[in-house]
This record gives C-alpha cells, structure tokens and sequence, in this order.
C-alpha cells in the first residue's frame, strides 16, 4: 500500500468547555492537534500507512502528543525529539453569530527551531509515495521553511507526488520574511495545491477577477475559478489545484463544498449545509487527507476523489477535536445520500 509522509508541527490545544469563553474559563479541555498531524490521523483512520516527521520536545508533554499519534496508527519512528517545548494554541469556540477566536503560544517550540539538515530527507522518504506539507510550517521560522524545503526538493528528486495547503495564517508571520518571499519557492515544487482566494491573495498577490467574493450565505464556485487559473499558470507542475466552498451562515451553520481544476476541467461537488456544527477546526485537514486517499484510490475519477474529500470534511464538523475520525465505510455512506444519521443497530 501508498506510504504517505506528513511534515509540520502538532501542538497542545486548550479549549474552555462548553464553548465558554476564555474569561470564564475555570478549566481547559487538552487535544493535541495541528494541520499535518490532523491529516495524518485521518489518513491512518482510513487504514492508509502515514508516518508524521515533526521535532518534538523530550518531555513527559512531548511524550503525551506522541502517544496521541500512535493511538490512532499514525507512524511516529521519524519524529526528532528536542526542542524546549511544545506549542500550544488555546480555541474559544465560537457558536451562532459569534466567531471562534485563537490565541497561539507556540514560540521557541521543537519545530520552530527545527533547521536545514537535522533530517535526514532520503531516509524518511524512501519507499514514499506521497509528501504533505501546509504553509503553516514555513511560517514558523526561517528554519522551518528551510527544512521544508530540502523536503520538498528530496521528494521531486525521488519522484514522490508533493501536496499542500496554502493554510494562510496572520498571526504566525512573524520571523521577518513575508509569505511572497518564502511560499512561491516552496509551492513550485508541488503536484496538488490546496488553497482559497485568500491564501492565494496573501502569499502570491492573486486575486479573483471581475468576482465578487464574500463571506456568508451561499458560494459560488465560478468565483474562484480566475484565482485556480492564476495558480495554475504560476505554478505549472501542479496537476490539480482545489478549493473548498465554505459559506459561513453563522458560526454553527456553514454551507460546504470544493472544486477541483485540472488545467483544463472543473470539476464541483455537491454543496452540503452542515448544521449545529459540533467542532470546525481541522475542517481543510480533513479535506486535504480525503482527497490525498480519493486521488489515490480513485485515479481516474477526479470527480469521486473530489466527492469523498468533501463528505469526509463535512463529517468531521460532527466530531469534537482537530482531527477526522471517521471510516471510509461512513464517508461513502453520505457520498450516496445517506445523512439520516439514524442509529446503527
């Protein structure tokens, strides 16, 4: 079976219960999760072998995360320990018209302080088919973005098929270097790019033409086509460039679908309103992993691919956590129109 390598950082998630916010918070919730290790989780979930290559501290929290990771058959032996400490992130969840809020603590983490050479990429690649990286991990640091990039240069070198998520974050880009210098290098090395009008806007200057993009109620895929043509003629190597749909109605109901471009078809899934949302981070995570297990098990059926990764995601706003815990078996049954969610006796 495929082998697939994710690449980032996991980090300790604080949330107060009950959607409380942060000031009334007599308590925290602890989940280790982050982009790459959500993706991996998902990944192993659906019985694919996954192996997640990150530089964690050697402590008893940095031992928590790892048994996280080997809980859910995620593959661990390339993990390099070191590092002061873990990254923390602590989540306010939102609910109906007020917004979740992030507040990140992950400075001088394992993997911000990660550098070119501390990995050996051959050896973890070998026997590989598959390297996923998101722009989350070269926004950390100098160093991390290196080390991303030897990764990504190792696997074109080897012939394994390179993905990514775009993954904009504001609040991470603070090392002195801004996406335009770092990302474009890195994302020309890439087979399957992942990304919405605002990663492509913030790290590459695109933006949709003669559209109007908006958040809330219903959105079209048409909107973002300009922005997949742009992508796809800055970066010629990508062989797929893909957008999720996400119409935020409030922040406990969305509506949710992607569309798939392949330099000459798009490609639409279904649109599905996910109501009474139970938990929306991670939501591109699992996107990502259910269309790197439908690009692989459905070859010549884009349209499937694109269909799974879409149910899988809208599944995951049911599961409370970062990660995706859902089989194949309950992805397919919604791919077919079941989302009765009656009890299985």
């Amino acid at each position: 079976m495929k082998k697939i390598i994710t690449f980032g950082e996991i980090m300790l998630r604080l949330a107060p219960p009950a959607k409380r916010r942060f000031s009334q918070a007599g308590s925290f919730e602890a989940i280790y999760g982050g982009g790459e290790s959500n993706v991996a989780v998902s990944l192993a979930n659906y019985g694919m072998p996954v192996e997640f290559v990150s530089r964690i501290p050697q402590n008893d929290i940095g031992d928590c995360a790892i048994m996280e990771l080997r809980k859910r058959q995620v593959g661990t032996r390339h993990i390099l320990r070191g590092g002061d400490r873990l990254g923390i992130y602590f989540l306010e969840m939102g609910a109906v018209s007020r917004g979740s809020k992030v507040v990140y603590d992950r400075a001088y983490s394992g993997m911000s302080t990660i550098r070119k050479g501390m990995i050996d990429w051959e050896r973890v690649l070998d026997n590989a088919y598959w390297f996923h990286w998101t722009g989350i991990t070269p926004a950390l640091s100098q160093g991390a973005a290196d080390a991303c990039l030897e990764a990504i240069q190792t696997a074109n070198r080897m012939g394994i098929m390179v993905s990514t998520d775009l993954n904009y974050r504001k609040k991470l880009w603070q090392y002195g270097k801004s996406p335009a210098e770092i990302m474009p290098e890195l994302v020309a090395g890439c087979d399957v790019i992942l990304g919405n009008e605002e990663d492509a806007e913030k790290h590459f200057g695109m933006h949709p033409q003669k559209v109007d993009v908006t958040d809330g109620g219903s959105v079209e895929a048409s909107a973002y086509r300009s922005v997949m043509v742009q992508l796809k003629d800055r970066f010629p190597r990508a062989k797929k460039i893909i957008t999720t749909l996400r119409g935020s109605i409030s922040a406990s109901h969305n509506s949710w679908a992607g569309t798939l471009y392949d330099g000459t078809t798009f490609l639409t899934s279904q649109t599905y309103q996910i109501t009474h949302i139970v938990d929306r981070v991670g939501g591109g995570d699992s996107f990502m992993a259910g269309l790197i297990y439908g690009l692989i098990h459905y070859p010549d059926d884009d349209q499937k691919a694109l269909d799974f990764a879409v149910a899988a995601s809208c599944l995951k706003h049911t599961i409370y956590g970062d990660a995706n815990l859902v089989t194949v078996e309950e992805v397919h049954k919604l791919m077919h129109g079941d989302a009765s969610g009656r009890v299985s006796r």
